[in-house]
């Protein structure tokens, strides 16, 4: 190995070691700050109680609950959608073209800004269908811009079981949705789930598409009466308290507490991963 070429790979390694340390430490640093700033201004008050004006009191209880219900209701809309495209596109589908051109339009659906969602939720299911400022309404955009996601994710997942698998099932005498069903879907059950962890990461994180959407409101109501009813989500009380009220401790510590959930939710999704690939192994 020459001179020149030796020290061509060895200005590529420092340069990768340098790429490597500088992502790290902002990610730390990132980490490390909100955490720093947040965590000293969570309190029990402040999880457990709702905001009052007339005692001068922050709470983001009714913004933690909105925040499930509209987990919730996406996972209900968006996971049997997005899977039964996946199933059909993968398992049913004859015409190569038509599935190419589908997939390619949720590759481009993946990629626009969600804002753009949240404006085309405002007026179609809020102006066309005359649907209010609502959890609904902001949980059926959701839906629309988490479907490529499921779709394409157990797309793939369906795809890394092998076709020996569905040739034996078909030799036993199955039908072809006993065996997608019974075989199919048991074998990529990891990728699937892995899939639905990480959209309710997205789902958790999202603000832009629920600003057009959701609402601002911070009431405490129940599932179906929230659901119905506008509702700030934790990502969108943080935008409110930071940007409209000027209460920076509160932004940070919902800031934080989101921070958490997310790497809580990305621990839950690597372990289930790893969870379901053994039992598929054994």
């Amino acid at each position: 190995m020459g001179t020149k070429r030796k020290t061509f790979i060895c200005f590529m390694k420092s340069l990768m070691w340098i790429s490597v340390s500088i992502v790290c430490m902002l990610t730390l640093f990132l980490i490390g700050y909100v955490l720093w700033k947040g965590i000293p201004h969570i309190s029990w008050e402040l999880l457990s109680t709702k905001p009052s004006y007339l005692s001068d009191r922050i709470g983001i209880l009714p913004d933690i609950l909105n925040t499930i219900y509209i987990v919730l209701a996406t996972l209900v809309i968006v996971l049997p959608l997005g899977m039964g495209a996946a199933i059909y596109l993968t398992e049913y589908a004859q015409n190569k073209r038509i599935v190419n051109m589908i997939e390619y339009a949720a590759e481009t659906l993946s990629g626009i800004p969600s804002i753009i969602y949240g404006l085309v939720g405002m007026l179609v299911f809020q102006q066309f269908f005359g649907m209010k400022t609502s959890l609904i309404c902001g949980a059926l955009t959701l839906a629309i811009m988490n479907l490529p996601t499921i779709m394409r994710t157990t797309q793939e997942s369906l795809k890394t079981v092998p076709n020996s698998y569905r040739e034996g099932a078909f030799g036993l005498g199955a039908g072809k949705w006993h065996m997608i069903r019974t075989v199919v879907l048991p074998g990529c059950v990891d990728g699937v789930v892995t899939g639905c962890i990480l959209s309710v990461g997205r789902i958790v994180s999202e603000s832009a598409a629920l600003l057009f959407t959701a609402g601002f409101a911070h009431a405490l109501n129940g599932i179906f009466s929230g659901l119905s009813s506008p509702g700030a989500t934790l990502t969108v009380a943080l935008y409110v308290y930071a940007k409209e009220n000027g209460e920076f401790g509160i932004a940070f510590a919902i800031a934080a507490i989101l921070m958490i959930l997310t790497m809580l939710i990305n621990l839950l999704a690597h372990f289930m991963g790893e969870y379901f690939q053994k039992r598929r192994n054994i």
